[in-house]
């Protein structure tokens, strides 16, 4: 985890520094004494190996520096008032595509060949091929727009996640219901499931108890990086619908190029991607007692 997120920090830190341009460079009334004054106060003109390693001890203070598009605003307290706003809308998210996609893979691997999932499969592969930002928009235009049923922008009422939410968890719960089917199937044809079912046991008892558990295992695999893309947000989707999270200082920070907002923000997505991948791997040892950590006995 720490190499991998070193390497992100590096890498970053390389590819910010390798653009042509700066973060004053868009201030076009700025005089070269004025720009070589702020390039000098925050430290710009200092030696690369010096401002990467300046920059790491920062990072080890959870420090992610000043912004330079927003004077007097750090970048700790942007990723602070926009991350509340993203992460709710991750874990509204998160939760229909867990509680939407789950049951209906089962849906659709219970019902094999039968009109239920027939139903299931094209909603799932119309989901898969319309990226976000087109559902945003499809989505935005039909119910806020059109029929006037949902607010166009903002998160002043609860029903103003509702359009962002669904159009961040169409692609996901697609997927996840099309992986929860295939991995129930493949699991249904197993040699224990037949025994389960030779000795009369009820349908539901093989798929809860047998089946199911060992279905997931793929599912719970692909939650992890889910729930993180979702849990710090599509910055497109938030774009689309101006909510208020970290997703617009992002691209704001992209088209000033401010340094410190992109790296500080790609690596607080970082380290919570590979978090929740850590904490994936931890539950396996619940879903599938065979799994355990530590040295093999054999």
């Amino acid at each position: 985890m720490v190499i991998t997120l070193l390497l992100v920090i590096t890498l970053t830190f390389c590819m910010m520094h390798a653009v042509p341009g700066g973060p004053f460079t868009a201030e076009k009334a700025l005089q070269p004494e004025v720009e070589k004054a702020l390039r000098a106060k925050y430290h710009l003109d200092d030696p690369l190996w010096r401002q990467y390693t300046d920059y790491l001890l920062g990072i080890l203070r959870l420090d992610f520096g000043p912004s330079f598009k927003y004077p007097g605003v750090t970048v700790n307290e942007l990723i602070r008032k926009g991350f509340p706003v993203t992460f709710k809308a991750g874990v509204l998210a998160v939760l229909l595509v867990v509680f939407a996609g789950i049951p209906l893979g089962i849906v659709a691997a219970v019902k094999q060949n039968k009109w239920q999932d027939a139903v299931v499969m094209v909603m799932a592969t119309v989901g898969v091929a319309i990226p976000s930002f087109v559902l945003a928009t499809i989505i935005l235009y039909f119910f806020a727009l059109k029929l006037g049923w949902l607010p166009t922008f903002g998160v002043t009422h609860w029903s103003g996640y509702i359009l962002p939410v669904v159009a961040l968890a169409g692609f996901w719960l697609a997927f996840v219901a099309r992986l929860t089917r295939s991995s129930l199937l493949d699991v249904l044809q197993q040699d224990y499931m037949v025994t389960a079912r030779s000795k009369g046991l009820y349908q539901h008892q093989i798929l809860l108890k047998h089946g199911l558990k060992n279905a997931l295992i793929p599912v719970i695999t692909v939650l992890g990086p889910v729930a993180a893309n979702l849990l710090c947000g599509s910055f497109v989707v938030e774009q689309i619908f101006a909510l208020p999270g970290i997703g617009k200082y992002f691209v704001q920070s992209i088209s000033n190029r401010d340094y410190t907002t992109i790296m500080g923000i790609t690596i607080f997505y970082a380290a919570f991607l590979i978090v929740m991948v850590f904490i994936v791997d931890l539950f396996y040892v619940f879903i599938d007692p065979r799994i355990k950590f530590g040295k093999s006995t054999g």
